[in-house]
């Protein structure tokens, strides 16, 4: 399983990630045709400002997904091996259920045609073998796409790393 990480040290908050998404779920595929469709292409992925750091938040597919369990519709389903939730445009009503229960704000309705716009992961550039298109346009690899598994044995040796320097002492050299 899959997930978009972020390493918040490297995040520039340039919003290239939002540009990208914005592109990738346009008609066109295309930056500046995308500017001239009807309704403007959303993004799914927010550039979010806490104590002067941007952090980029978009849907966690959660296991058991508050959004999915709520919504009236079954617009929002939760989809293959990797537990993806998607969501079926045609079948949102625009109730704001999704956008009220998500416990990262990472749900939100597009004005102009009351539809719920969230992360997919990118399925179509999956099956193409490419990566979610933020974590491709990041411009400094501040958001990765990497097995759940990788990023924990990261931790685990990050923290591993940090136990050992913490308990091992220099020796005094001479004598």
């Amino acid at each position: 399983m899959k997930r978009i990480i972020c390493d918040i040290e490297k995040c520039l908050g340039c919003k290239a990630c939002q540009i990208a998404c914005a592109v990738e779920h346009s008609v066109s595929k295309d930056l500046v045709q995308a500017i001239e469709e009807v309704p403007r292409p959303g993004y799914r992925v927010m550039v979010e400002y806490v104590e002067q750091m941007p952090i980029p938040m978009q849907c966690r597919h959660c296991d058991d997904a508050p959004c999915v369990r709520v919504c009236p519709t079954h617009c929002l389903t939760k989809e293959g091996d990797e537990g993806i939730v998607l969501a079926d445009r045609d079948k949102c009503i625009g109730c704001l259920w999704c956008v009220l229960v998500c416990p990262f704000g990472a749900v939100r309705m597009r004005k102009s045609d009351r539809v719920v716009l969230k992360c997919d992961l990118c399925v179509d550039r999956q099956s193409q073998g490419l990566q979610p298109a933020c974590v491709a346009a990041c411009p400094t690899h501040a958001l990765q796409f990497k097995p759940v598994d990788d990023v924990a044995k990261d931790k685990r040796l990050s923290a591993a790393r940090e136990l050992l320097a913490s308990t091992v002492k220099p020796t005094a050299s001479g004598g």
